[in-house]
């Protein structure tokens, strides 16, 4: 990508993460009070994700599942896993645990539209079983991709989500970034529980 290039997309991410933020505040806040009198424990999650040039940064989201569920050693979680509380089931279901992850993007971790960020230990084993899987690395690690909004969510092939980042990296456009957000807003809404 060009520079003016780059500097168009940081300009878009944070404008449109700073309003994302504001927005949401008060949805999120009242959620965030929730979560914290389950169990009067953080309600944010943070995790180690691996994003552009292979550096390690800090992702946050809310927190859906009981104190100390990523200690159990599961890689992935499924709809019906206990470790999800009540209310972690309803945020899942409208994404609202992603949210947090606009301040990751206002930050400059991440950019709105991108390569899903991985666990270091999953880039790890993907980068060498997958042909051309660290590629996805050129940009930084996006809220939402070409892959996620053409269904290759969850339990989906990584080959096929590494080719659809990859081709999302080499034919970048502002145009592309609007239509995947639009398309985001369109399956969030419609697959809404899923």
């Amino acid at each position: 990508m060009k520079r003016s290039a780059v500097d168009r997309k940081r300009a878009l991410d944070i404008a449109l993460s700073a309003a994302g933020l504001l927005i949401s505040a008060p949805i999120l806040l009242p959620i965030l009070f929730l979560i914290w009198l389950q169990d009067r424990h953080s309600p944010i999650y943070v995790a180690e994700r691996v994003g552009q040039g292979g550096t390690h940064f800090r992702l946050v989201k809310i927190r859906s599942m009981v104190r100390g569920a990523d200690r159990s050693g599961v890689d992935s979680t499924a709809a019906s896993d206990p470790r999800i509380t009540p209310l972690g089931r309803f945020v899942r279901s409208y994404k609202l645990d992603e949210l947090p992850q606009l301040w990751n993007v206002l930050r400059g971790d991440m950019t709105l539209v991108g390569p899903r960020p991985e666990r270091p230990h999953f880039v790890g084993r993907f980068s060498s079983e997958i042909p051309h899987y660290e590629y996805r690395h050129r940009m930084r690690g996006g809220l939402t991709g070409l892959a996620q909004v053409s269904g290759l969510r969850g339990d989906t092939p990584i080959t096929d989500r590494a080719r659809h980042d990859n081709y999302y990296i080499d034919n970048w456009s502002l145009w592309m970034d609007a239509k995947i957000i639009l398309r985001t807003f369109r399956e969030v809404l419609l697959t809404k529980g899923r």
